[in-house]
């Protein structure tokens, strides 16, 4: 069997990302329902109000679901607490050091993955003793590696770094894609793109027609001197570029950024002064649609391009 879909108990080796101000409970437990796992995005919430998502979560669904967690949190101690007291069993970290709480959450009965941008993390990833390594390359959208490594050069470097059951993530928004990534080493992904732009997700209408339109090269990694982060090529982000020229400090690009960017393009639709985070994968979609089309889709999509795969002459 699957060594994913075993080890978090579900039917498809997919994984939904744990976007900011996209992966509230709707989202999650829509995923979890169509054979996946759904991941609740802690990282643009108040301790209650993850609390909240997490309960009407597990009304929403009977299947498997988790809470992605960034350990750059301020509140970090407070959401782990929050997650232990509501009995999630499956948290994905990033941002951090997978050292600090694995120990913790695994003694309360959680399943842990990290993600990683690197080989050398991964690594680390398994002297922690985590259960899983999500390997993102950068293709992905919002908050990326500073290595700018690829999917499918990240993706085989782990596998020989590591034994532990491994998650690509990274521009994967096909089922062909998924499967280049399960022929290059990984046993699961995690799409963010694919599901932010479904009815489910709680992005903005405003944020999901634009992005339909988006092609080629219209995101970029930016923001590289505070934390590397992938961006729509908006107002903002002509902005960023412009300080960036011209030698601006970190200090400098903190104002510049703010508070509530994210939140501003993503949840409130502003096109132009928001930070608009999405992957590169985006320019291969082209409507709205449910989870449950979206997951069919790649399972449906994936198994094709097996059989197809299987008639390939060999050289």
């Amino acid at each position: 069997m699957n060594r994913i879909c075993e080890l978090f108990g579900i039917q498809y080796p997919i994984i939904s990302g744990g976007m900011v101000w996209c992966s509230g409970w709707r989202l999650a437990s829509a995923v979890s329902n169509a054979g996946g796992l759904g991941l609740i995005g802690s990282g643009s919430m108040h301790p209650e109000t993850l609390r909240e998502h997490i309960r009407k979560c597990r009304l929403a669904t009977d299947k498997s679901f988790g809470v992605n967690i960034p350990l750059i949190y301020p509140e970090i101690e407070t959401i782990i607490k929050i997650v232990i007291e509501e009995g999630v069993k499956i948290v994905f970290t990033s941002a951090g050091s997978p050292k600090t709480w694995t120990k913790h959450l695994q003694e309360s009965g959680i399943k842990v993955a990290h993600v990683v941008s690197s080989s050398k993390f991964a690594a680390k990833c398994e002297e922690a003793g985590v259960d899983a390594i999500v390997a993102e390359g950068f293709e992905a959208g919002g908050h990326n590696g500073r290595e700018e490594t690829t999917t499918m050069c990240l993706i085989p470097a782990v596998r020989k770094a590591t034994s532990l059951p491994l998650i690509a993530a990274g521009g994967i928004a096909s089922g062909e894609a998924i499967l280049a990534a399960m022929t290059l080493g990984a046993e699961g992904i995690q799409a963010g793109t694919v599901f932010a732009l479904t009815e489910e997700s709680s992005a903005h209408q405003n944020f999901k027609n634009f992005c339909l339109q988006l092609k080629e090269g219209e995101t970029l990694l930016s923001l590289k001197q505070l934390a590397p982060t992938r961006l729509v090529k908006n107002s903002f982000f002509k902005q960023v570029q412009e300080a960036e020229a011209r030698g601006a400090s970190a200090e400098d690009m903190k104002i510049l950024l703010g508070k509530g960017r994210a939140k501003k393009g993503l949840f409130e639709g502003d096109l132009d002064e928001g930070e608009l985070e999405i992957g590169q994968a985006v320019s291969s979609i082209n409507k709205i649609q449910t989870v449950k089309d979206v997951m069919n889709g790649l399972v449906c999509d994936y198994n094709t391009a097996l059989n197809n795969a299987k008639t390939m002459p060999a050289f």
